[in-house]
């Protein structure tokens, strides 16, 4: 019994030698508990003992293991208190301090642009859609007149993802926001004006393309709408996007599979750093009358135009930004100069 008393009192000592050490409490721990601990040889000895002066011996030696434990329980709790407390008073606030200013924060360029595309568009009537990033095949290429295997997909490389759209083709994170024309306009009676801007995405990246990037699409589809109304239309914007009067626009022959005949939209500004250089800003062109039906509209009755423009180049050519990339870096320097 006094041996037991003792080495209970040892192992106490023990664990109050341990200052705020951890690793020297588990040590100690396994000098008394551990499998070659001094209670586990103890209780291994019983095996020698007769019956009674088992059972006896067993207690004494349990009520002893219980109370090291005790010790030890108290020991770890007393060393994680002082551990926290430490850490307390070195983390304490001096509330006498003055307080310190957050910078507030600012909208990203890219943003700038796209709020202020939606507001010149509302202003001469358009509705603004938005819709799902991910695509099925027959909105994103076939509804717009690009069937599978058609040379034209191959200008829109894209990511595809897991799943499918019910009939076997795969889903894809869409190329444009042209998908929003064919669901708006499947929703909607005519006169359909509406512009869709939103996030796309393609395999690219450069200096002037990037894997993810925005566009704003415009579609007007009524009975009587030409050319003449595209030009009105996106001369208005480009005016009142860079606040000045002082440029031309210009359509260049293209091709898009969607629309026939198609044009590149060019603007020339009268002056500033781009003076008299024609810069792309759009693709544009006439809807063409397989997509009209695929909006599920009589092209023999309907017609439009079409737009889309890239609202990072958009950003560029307002601000002067020489690099696309630097619109995703997150460089607060770069980011600053906006807000």
């Amino acid at each position: 019994m006094d041996s037991l008393e003792q080495l209970v009192a040892t192992a106490v000592q023990d664990f109050m030698a341990a200052q705020d050490d951890a690793a020297a409490l588990e040590n100690a721990k396994a000098k008394y508990l551990g499998k070659t601990g001094q209670i586990t040889e103890l209780m291994k000895g019983l095996g020698k003992l007769d019956p009674e002066q088992r059972k006896a011996q067993g207690a004494l030696i349990n009520a002893a293991k219980g109370s090291i434990e005790a010790a030890l329980t108290a020991r770890r709790d007393a060393l994680a208190d002082a551990q926290m407390q430490s850490r307390l008073n070195a983390e304490a606030i001096d509330v006498t301090l003055p307080g310190r200013g957050r910078a507030g924060g600012g909208i990203h360029p890219v943003m700038r642009t796209w709020e202020r595309v939606e507001e010149i568009f509302r202003s001469i009537g358009f509705d603004v859609a938005d819709g799902p990033e991910i695509e099925n095949d027959w909105t994103n290429f076939t509804a717009l007149n690009s069937p599978e295997n058609h040379p034209a997909r191959s200008m829109q490389d894209t990511f595809y993802i897991d799943g499918n759209d019910g009939d076997g083709k795969p889903l894809l994170l869409r190329t444009h926001t042209s998908p929003m024309q064919v669901r708006y306009a499947r929703s909607h009676t005519p006169p359909i004006k509406v512009i869709a801007p939103g996030r796309t995405y393609r395999v690219d990246s450069d200096a002037t393309h990037s894997p993810m990037f925005h566009q704003v699409e415009g579609l007007w589809i009524a009975e009587n709408i030409s050319f003449a109304d595209l030009k009105g239309v996106y001369l208005n914007f480009v005016k009142a996007f860079f606040e000045t009067d002082d440029l031309q626009v210009r359509f260049r022959p293209s091709y898009f599979p969607f629309t026939e005949p198609s044009a590149e939209i060019d603007i020339a500004f009268g002056s500033g750093p781009n003076k008299g250089r024609w810069l792309e800003v759009s693709g544009s062109g006439q809807v063409h009358p397989n997509v009209v039906r695929n909006f599920g509209l009589d092209p023999e009755k309907y017609i439009g135009f079409a737009f889309g423009s890239g609202l990072e180049r958009l950003t560029m050519l307002r601000y002067g930004i020489n690099d696309l990339r630097l619109f995703y870096e997150g460089d607060l320097r770069f980011l600053k100069q906006f807000n």
